[in-house]
């Protein structure tokens, strides 16, 4: 073991005991919001004479409580024999007022991954609560998988734990890219969901009956009206689409079209209470009821009239 100054250090690693007070004892409330303790002149004595990685990090042991940390290094001017830290760090490491703690330097990897979970859902109502981790992060330099962090905002603590770090279970996040992931609050509940009932069911059912039983929209149904005020000499019936495609002309021509079904549409859009300046529809109509009869006529005389036969007559003597 080698003397430095009185204190016994070993090999050529810095590893001393120290007995452990809170942030309140030297006047220092700025190390409760980050992870570094204050250690005596003599620490940086050893730690300047030794090959060490910088930036100074270093781990906590209590050996009572079998409860192991990390931290950095903020000052050098603490009595010899004694170190302050924050006291969330104390409370993470079941250590009491003069409780002894044994420091040695460490060297850890860059972290690029940890998972975070608040203890309350306080946290998640922050306005911007990545923002406020962010800026409190900057006051650490190391995280270590198991502690429980605390998060300063607004005069409120609030206490975060690490779950999982990345690449190993203590990681330095100095100067690094980290990526960072939420867990759901210690106190968070998950909705119940609602349970279908038979009321339910039965409501969809009534629903689904009620639109099959909706009657269906009938184009061109109403009834019309004369512009003079007058009661109208016939309305047309509504026509479903049922007995529409039931319902067929008697008389079809070739292209699929009766003289009738025409006649009786132009009718119907007159009695539907339209105006037709200059119409000849009646006229058409009385033309075309004309137009079978007519044809008969000259047809009977064509065929009743017999062949003309040149010299068929009878033949008469003068004699008697």
């Amino acid at each position: 073991m080698d003397f430095f100054n009185g204190y016994g250090y070993r090999g050529a690693s810095f590893e001393q005991t120290y007995r452990c007070y809170p942030a309140s004892f030297i006047e220092k409330p700025q190390i409760e919001n980050g992870d570094k303790i204050i250690m005596p002149p003599s620490a940086l004595d050893r730690l300047a004479s030794l090959h060490i990685d910088y930036p100074m990090l270093f781990e906590l042991r209590n050996d009572a409580a079998n409860r192991t940390s990390h931290c950095g290094v903020l000052e050098f001017i603490a009595e010899e024999g004694m170190i302050y830290m924050p006291y969330w760090m104390m409370e993470n490491m079941l250590l009491q007022e003069g409780d002894t703690v044994r420091v040695k330097n460490a060297t850890l990897p860059k972290g690029t991954y940890v998972k975070l979970q608040p203890h309350t859902k306080d946290f998640l109502d922050i306005s911007n609560p990545k923002a406020i981790l962010e800026t409190t992060l900057r006051n650490f330099s190391c995280l270590t998988t198991g502690d429980s962090i605390m998060v300063a905002y607004n005069n409120k603590k609030y206490y975060i734990d690490i779950i999982e770090t990345k690449p190993s279970a203590a990681i330095s996040i100095i100067e690094t890219d980290c990526e960072v992931d939420f867990a759901p609050p210690l106190d968070y509940k998950e909705p119940d969901k609602p349970a279908t009932s038979g009321l339910s069911k039965a409501a969809a059912q009534v629903e689904e009956a009620s639109s099959e039983t909706e009657p269906k929209f009938n184009p061109f149904s109403g009834s019309g009206r004369r512009l003079d005020g007058k009661p109208a000499k016939y309305q047309s019936a509504p026509v479903t689409s049922a007995e529409s495609k039931v319902k067929q002309p008697a008389g079809v021509n070739s292209g699929g079209q009766s003289a009738v079904g025409s006649s009786s549409q132009d009718t119907s859009h007159q009695s539907q209470g339209k105006l037709v300046f200059g119409s000849n529809v009646n006229r058409n109509l009385k033309e075309t009821q004309n137009e079978p009869g007519k044809e008969s006529k000259q047809e009977q005389p064509q065929k009743a009239e017999p062949e003309f036969k040149p010299f068929s007559g009878k033949k008469y003597s003068l004699k008697g």
